[in-house]
């Protein structure tokens, strides 16, 4: 028996992500900031699209939201017009953000109030991911409420574990984020190193790749990086966003991370070269641009 379902946030995650838990046969009524965007993904998918967070959340099983910041999830959860103002008792809310640790306690204490259960349960695997239904989540809150999410969430989920207590899916998504990287940022020097000393940089992957050196974001990125294409993908100015988000907790907690906040300086530079929207795997244009002149 299929489940009634708001999604709130269809972006590029989002909406595939809404699309999923239609075709596997729960009633999903969305909501977005931009009522076209709902308004088509209702015409692809069915369903029923709110005016609102709190009217499209009304009466709904479950509630999933995917936007963009601590601010947005805010807007979108709490206040007048949030989800949680429309949502009912016993009902289960689905942070899959990446936000702070922070805003996923508070809203999980309002949830609380409201006798909603909560759990914060960022994603990671990228629009790709999303659009074939394999992202890996990470969650964080209560076992009882992440025992009755997980089911619905498995609609767009290869991977999906319980990390701990409320902020803990937050926590294991900054891990998540400080291993890309560094591991990106390794993929790019050595791609570029490979083409300084004349090597074929396919053919140098074609071996490493069977070996210790293998990574997810070498597999997926070093072909599109050797081409020097950059137009798509996970956003500069997104993984920018997670990693000031991680440096706030590790100054925080006290905690030194001195490669990640290399990474995000790298980052920023890509961005005055006009990539805020490129790919993290851009990180190789940095060295290009920097290359010495013979």
């Amino acid at each position: 028996m299929g489940e009634k379902v708001a999604f709130i946030g269809l972006g590029v995650m989002g909406y595939p992500m809404a699309g999923h838990l239609a075709s596997a046969g729960h009633a999903v009524t969305v909501y977005n900031r931009t009522g076209a965007k709902a308004k088509k993904w209702v015409g692809q998918h069915g369903g029923g699209s709110g005016a609102s967070p709190r009217e499209a959340a009304s009466g709904a099983d479950f509630v999933f939201a995917c936007v963009g910041n601590d601010n947005d999830v805010r807007a979108v959860l709490l206040g007048e017009n949030g989800a949680l103002a429309g949502m009912k008792r016993g009902a289960v809310l689905v942070d899959h953000t990446t936000a702070s640790a922070g805003v996923a306690r508070e809203v999980h204490a309002a949830a609380r109030q409201s006798g909603v259960d909560f759990v914060d349960a960022p994603v990671s695997g990228g629009q790709a991911g999303a659009e074939n239904g394999a992202l890996t989540v990470m969650c964080g809150g209560g076992e009882a409420a992440y025992a009755r999410a997980e089911p619905v969430i498995a609609a767009y989920a290869q991977r999906c574990r319980l990390m701990g207590g409320p902020g803990s899916g937050q926590l294991t998504k900054m891990v998540n984020q400080i291993c890309i990287a560094g591991v990106v940022q390794g993929l790019a020097e050595g791609l570029h190193f490979a083409k300084a000393v004349g090597l074929d940089g396919r053919a140098v992957i074609d071996v490493i790749s069977k070996g210790a050196a293998q990574s997810w974001q070498m597999e997926n990125r070093y072909q599109t990086m050797l081409d020097g294409k950059f137009e798509f993908g996970f956003a500069v100015e997104w993984m920018r966003k997670d990693l000031a988000i991680i440096l706030e907790q590790g100054r925080a907690s006290g905690t030194q991370l001195p490669l990640t906040a290399l990474v995000d300086q790298f980052y920023a530079e890509i961005m005055a070269m006009g990539g805020a929207r490129w790919d993290t795997s851009s990180l190789l244009a940095r060295l290009e641009e920097h290359k010495p002149k013979r």
